[in-house]
C-alpha cells in the first residue's frame, strides 16, 4: 500500500470520473481532473458534476482531449502524478457501430498517450477501465477474468481489449504497474443518459414507449455507482505484483509475470431486463409502455461478474441491492430534472 496524494482522474466529468474525484476530495487527496466535455451525450450534465468538484481546494480542472499528445505531454511535465485513474473513454456499443473512428481516437491514440505519460513521469499505479464488453462472444458463467477474452462482438470492446494488452506490454517493457478494471452496467445518480435506466425512467416519465431489446429476455449484472467507486478506490492504494505462479505453457489472461492485472467490478447477481423494468415501474409506481424488439448488433445476452479476485484481493464485493439503487437514482432524477 502506499499514499496517493496527487492523483489525475480523466473523464472526470463523466459518470464514473465525477464519483471517484469527489470520493477522493473527501479523503484528502488532490485531484487533477481531465476532461473534453464532449457532446456524446448532454454537457450540461457533465459542467453540473463539474461545477460540484470545482469549488473543492485540491481540485483542477483541465478541459483537453486524451487525444491531444501535446496537451497531455504538458499536463504530465508540469504535474507529478502518484497514481492516474483512466475512465476518460468513448462510451456505448450501439454508437460504436455508428461511429467507429471515434472509439480509436479516444480508446486507442487516446490510451497511448496516457501510457506514454505514466512511463516517461514516474507514475506509480495505472489504474484504468476496462468493460464487462471484452467477454464478448464467451458464454460460460460467471465471466472471470482467467478466462480468455479473444472474440469481442463490437469495436467498442475491441478497444477495450486493446487497452488491457497495450497496459501489458508497458508493464512489461517500462515495469509499470497497471490495473485494469472491467466494470460491469453501473448504474446510480448523476448516471448517463444513454444508459438503460436513465432512458427508461425518462420515458415513463414522459409517457413515452421504451424500447426493450431482446424482448426483456437479457440479464445484466447492474453495479451500484459507490459499489464500482469503493472498488476502485481500494485497487489505487495496491500496484499489482508480478503472479510468480504464472507460466508461458498456460498463460493466465488475469494475471502476469509482471506488475500487472485485470479484476471485475459487478454484482455478482445477473439480473433479467423485465425484471430490472418492473422494479422502475414499482419504484415510480407507474407501468411503462413497451415496444418490444430484437437483439441489436453489438450485444450479448448475459453479463454476469465471477469477483474472487477482487474479494480476496481488497476485502470487498459489490452487495448494494437493485431496488435500493434503482431508488436512489430516481430521487436524483426527480430533483435534478424538476428545480
Amino acid at each position: 500500500m502506499f499514499n496517493y496524494k496527487e492523483v489525475l482522474v480523466t473523464g472526470a466529468a463523466g459518470f464514473i470520473g465525477f464519483h471517484l474525484s469527489k470520493r477522493l476530495l473527501e479523503s484528502g487527496a488532490s485531484v487533477v481532473g481531465l476532461d473534453n466535455l464532449n457532446s456524446y451525450y448532454s454537457v450540461k450534465l457533465k459542467e453540473d458534476r463539474l461545477a460540484q468538484l470545482q469549488g473543492h481546494a485540491n481540485f483542477t480542472f483541465a478541459r483537453l482531449d486524451l487525444a491531444d499528445r501535446a496537451g497531455l505531454e504538458k499536463l504530465f511535465s508540469k504535474q507529478r502524478f502518484d497514481v492516474v485513474v483512466n475512465l476518460a473513454a468513448q462510451a456505448g456499443v450501439r454508437y460504436s457501430l455508428q461511429n467507429p473512428h471515434a472509439y480509436i481516437d479516444a480508446n486507442i491514440v487516446g490510451f497511448t498517450n496516457i501510457l506514454e505519460g505514466c512511463r516517461h513521469h514516474a507514475v506509480k499505479h495505472l489504474v484504468f477501465a476496462s468493460s464487462s464488453s471484452v467477454y464478448g462472444a464467451n458464454t460460460l458463467m460467471p465471466f472471470s477474468v482467467h478466462h480468455n477474452v479473444d472474440h469481442p462482438v463490437s469495436l467498442y470492446a475491441a478497444t477495450k481489449k486493446a487497452n488491457e494488452l497495450m497496459a501489458h506490454t508497458y508493464s512489461h517493457l517500462y515495469g509499470l504497474a497497471c490495473t485494469g478494471l472491467r466494470f460491469f452496467t453501473v448504474y446510480g445518480p448523476w448516471g448517463r443518459p444513454d444508459m438503460a435506466l436513465f432512458l427508461f425512467t425518462d420515458a415513463i416519465l414522459n409517457d413515452r414507449p421504451i424500447q426493450v431489446f431482446n424482448h426483456g429476455r437479457m440479464q445484466r449484472d447492474f453495479t451500484y455507482i459507490d459499489d464500482i467507486v469503493e472498488g476502485v478506490v481500494r485497487i489505487m492504494g495496491r500496484p499489482p505484483s508480478p503472479n510468480p505462479a504464472w507460466s508461458g505453457d498456460r498463460p493466465d489472461p488475469g494475471t502476469s509475470y509482471v506488475p500487472y492485472k485485470i479484476y471485475n467490478i459487478g454484482n455478482n447477481q445477473p439480473v433479467e431486463l423485465n425484471r430490472f423494468i418492473e422494479t422502475i415501474e414499482a419504484v415510480l409506481d407507474r407501468p411503462a409502455r413497451k415496444e418490444y424488439l430484437d437483439m441489436q448488433p453489438g450485444d450479448v445476452p448475459a453479463t454476469y461478474a465471477d469477483v474472487d479476485d477482487l474479494t480476496a484481493d481488497v476485502g470487498f464485493k459489490p452487495a448494494t441491492p437493485l431496488r435500493s439503487g434503482i431508488e436512489r437514482f430516481i430521487a436524483w432524477y426527480r430533483s435534478y430534472y424538476t428545480h
